[in-house]
């Protein structure tokens, strides 16, 4: 008996730490809103939980040595009070569930909203591919740098996110769980997700839909930080970008100018044949 004291007291106890535990700090506006709904939904979940093993053991342990067990008779105010309970729980859920799905950090687009409206936006284009990513700024006209795992896109916090999202050959699918990202990539299709992220840090994200032989080496890296951080970055990416254009300026000319050199010293062949002619 004392054990099965011991397994419903620990079995309570644990709901109580999960109702009354504080949640993780959310990372972006999208992560927040996830988690607030997991948080309601567990509100119902648990004490439904509670309610269904409790009547469970009670009938284990009141009816375990009935060896004449009676049918149940019908209890027309049970069924009356159990289907108007499951109502006013779904009536919940679905009210909760619509409040963070019909927000635009959540299912962005679905209204037909506007990618990056405010000069303050960042936007990036992920372009998957067997096997990578491909991450480029167009308003900036930047392309993520290759990092450890995979490119690494720097956005700054506190600012509006926008990720379009797409594949060159087969779906695949943007996933940064710490951010609440997620979003399938298709092919010749670009999808957008809208989010705020909230916290400076470095967070992985990874190809979530099965895609080939070198699915599981499909990394990126999103680096949050601070405005100025942020404005340092792109103006530094912006020089590389613009002496790497210059350089290759200048590599052209050279090879013109070699060809130049390679003329001039035809026409001195030239007039030096023409002069021993001469001398003949």
């Amino acid at each position: 008996m004392n054990a099965k004291r011991f397994a419903l007291a620990s079995l309570l106890s644990a709901a109580v730490v999960a109702l009354f535990a504080d949640p993780v700090a959310a990372q972006s506006t999208s992560a927040d809103l996830i988690g607030e709904l997991n948080i309601k939904l567990l509100y119902i979940a648990l004490p439904i939980t509670l309610l269904v093993e409790i009547i469970l053991i009670y009938a284990v342990l009141r009816f375990k040595n009935n060896d004449e067990p009676k049918p149940t008779r019908e209890n027309r105010r049970l069924e009356i009070t159990w289907t108007v309970a499951t109502a006013i729980i779904l009536l919940f859920v679905g009210v909760a569930s619509y409040g963070v799905m019909a927000d635009p950090a959540v299912t962005f687009g679905a209204n037909g909203e506007e990618v990056a409206p405010n000069d303050d936006d960042v936007l990036v284009q992920a372009e998957a591919y067997q096997w990578g990513w491909t991450m480029t700024y167009p308003e900036q006209n930047i392309t993520a740098p290759a990092g450890e795992n995979g490119p690494v896109i720097t956005v700054p916090e506190g600012q509006d996110l926008y990720v379009g999202v797409t594949s060159e050959d087969v779906i695949h699918g943007f996933h940064v769980p710490d951010l609440g990202l997620k979003m399938d990539a298709m092919p010749s299709q670009v999808q957008y997700l809208k989010t705020t992220p909230e916290e400076t840090g470095t967070y992985q994200g990874y190809c979530s839909e099965y895609c080939g032989l070198a699915h599981s080496q499909m990394y990126f890296t999103i680096e949050v930080v601070d405005q100025a951080e942020y404005d340092q970055w792109v103006d530094e990416q912006t020089a590389a970008q613009s002496e790497t254009e210059n350089g290759g300026d200048g590599a052209a000319n050279g090879n013109t100018t070699a060809t130049s050199n390679t003329t001039a010293d035809g026409n001195m062949t030239a007039a030096g044949d023409e002069t021993g002619n001469a001398t003949a």
